[in-house]
């Protein structure tokens, strides 16, 4: 996604209830340090406007960037509300103190698997880890069982990634907390002799689409928000879910959370409220992110794999180490 800073919309309003009706206008309303899609977030905030009469205004970046702004800010941050993409970037702020608790009502919107144990942040969506592959280069017998197998000298020149995105680093996170320190070096070491780097998840998509490369390791949206537009970019891509609780089945959460600075704390408690509860998650379901909705009883877009069925292995959000990361494909050479 592009980090370009913009601004949605002015004017706040004084919180009230959801259920009561709009607030009265007062100063500048919350602001949202925004890492995830530009688009998706503006729908939200429309929604949540439209709905409550309070009013958002959005500052678009990144994950790692927002996360370390927001620890260099502390008690300044003039952020009321984080959102993120994946869920390292709120482990950090979490672990430096910055977090209020999520209300109680809010934390019983989602399934426990979808938000950390703390309760100071919540999962808001949710993405699949995925294999995305030219089926005119390679059918289902020769798709990697795992990912681990991209390791294999066999793959050597054949897959690709972008290792400076938050989305791969987070998956790279999952497989260190899953198999160790250890393994991932090793791993990590092995991809950078067998792959070929690309900036951004969608341009590993277009080159696998063109056969430049028979496979990527991308996120699942990525082939379902080109395949809802014109499909020039995926016409030749087909996905494969890893499942079996692979390492490359790993579902990153999308996180919310409320900054304990925040000047206006009822109001963003509201509007992550309203983020996972119905109305919120029904943009996940009906717009064009492609994301998973992860609200209890949610439905996610029709054309996903349920998220029941991408068997994806169990994952503590709040131990998942960006800087470990960092370092380590630092030493592999990816970074």
């Amino acid at each position: 996604m592009k980090y370009a800073l913009s601004t949605l919309a002015g004017a706040t309003a004084l919180a009230i209830s959801l259920i009561a009706g709009p607030a009265m206008a007062e100063d500048d309303g919350i602001i949202v340090y925004n890492a995830q899609h530009e688009t998706l977030t503006k729908a939200w905030a429309e929604g949540f406007t439209k709905e409550t009469g309070i009013k958002v205004t959005v500052r678009d970046g990144g994950d790692s960037d927002f996360s370390n702004q927001i620890v260099a800010e502390g008690a300044a941050s003039p952020a009321d509300v984080f959102l993120t993409e994946n869920s390292p970037a709120m482990a950090l702020v979490e672990s430096a103190g910055l977090f209020a608790p999520v209300d109680a009502d809010t934390l019983a919107q989602v399934p426990s698997d979808y938000q950390p144990a703390s309760g100071k942040w919540i999962g808001v969506a949710a993405r699949s880890t995925v294999f995305a592959y030219n089926k005119t280069k390679l059918n289902a017998d020769q798709l990697p069982k795992s990912m681990l197998d991209l390791a294999d000298p066999s793959w050597k020149g054949r897959w690709a990634a972008s290792p400076s995105g938050a989305d791969f680093q987070a998956i790279v996170s999952a497989l260190l907390q899953l198999k160790g320190e250890a393994a991932t070096a090793d791993w990590l070491k092995a991809m950078k002799t067998n792959f070929t780097a690309y900036k951004g998840n969608s341009t590993v998509m277009k080159a696998v689409n063109a056969g430049e490369i028979e496979g990527g390791v991308i996120y699942h949206y990525y082939y379902f928000g080109d395949q809802a537009k014109t499909g020039e970019n995926s016409g030749n891509v087909e996905l494969h879910y890893f499942k079996n609780q692979d390492p490359g089945a790993f579902v990153s959460i999308s996180g919310g959370g409320v900054l304990a600075s925040s000047k206006h704390p009822k109001e963003a408690q509201a509007f992550l409220k309203w983020v996972t509860g119905k109305g919120g998650q029904d943009v996940l379901k009906t717009g064009d992110s492609f994301e998973y909705a992860v609200g209890k009883g949610a439905d996610s877009n029709p054309k996903l794999v349920p998220l029941a069925d991408l068997q994806a292995p169990k994952v503590d959000a709040t131990t998942l180490n960006s800087k470990k990361v960092t370092d380590l494909m630092t030493a592999a050479g990816l970074l």
